[in-house]
């Protein structure tokens, strides 16, 4: 057996093999100091624990929002549906204005719930995390609510929004061969 060479890592690279992981789309939002309202897409969302419900999501180290984001007293992952596409667009850009014509309702610590979401998860602070580049907020979910009625989910896979084409749902063999 040889040994192989270390070759440094480059970005476009990992960042390209990174997207062939599919994964949904969510807004963070959260109330900041006074009345601002802060509010973030991201893909990074992971549940952690079942007990205590804990899920995960991760800020650039970089964005305008991470100070108020570590300040703030709860938060709203809300998980996008396929018809809010341009919710997730809104929430990308920095300095824009997030808010306009986004109806929300007032969750956990006043962090706004977005209308038609696929699923809310209120949360209180629980830990932050070094992440290299970002901070990995893990936070306690305090309550959740799924949309009433039938929704495809926005899927974020290779760098674009994808539809599913397959929608046929099928059991898993169980046990799956997954650690949870």
């Amino acid at each position: 057996m040889g040994i192989e060479a270390r070759v440094p890592m480059e970005d476009r690279a990992f960042r390209r093999a990174l997207g062939e992981f599919a994964t949904g789309v969510a807004v963070v939002t959260a109330r900041g100091k006074g009345e601002e309202l802060i509010g973030v897409t991201m893909s990074s969302f992971n549940s952690v624990s079942l007990d205590p419900p804990l899920v995960l999501f991760s800020v650039d180290r970089k964005a305008r929002s991470l100070s108020a984001m570590l300040e703030a007293k709860g938060f709203a992952v809300n998980i996008l549906a396929r018809d809010q596409e341009h919710i997730s667009n809104q929430f990308a850009r920095a300095l824009s204005n997030k808010w306009d014509q986004v109806k929300t309702s007032v969750g956990h610590a006043e962090a706004p719930l977005i209308s038609g979401a696929m699923a809310h998860f209120e949360c209180a602070p629980y830990a932050n995390y070094d992440g290299g580049d970002h901070v990995i907020f893990v936070v306690r979910v305090v309550r959740h609510t799924t949309r009433s009625e039938a929704a495809a989910p926005l899927v974020f896979f290779r760098g674009r929004y994808r539809d599913l084409v397959d929608e046929a749902e099928r059991e898993p063999t169980w046990p799956l061969p997954i650690h949870y």
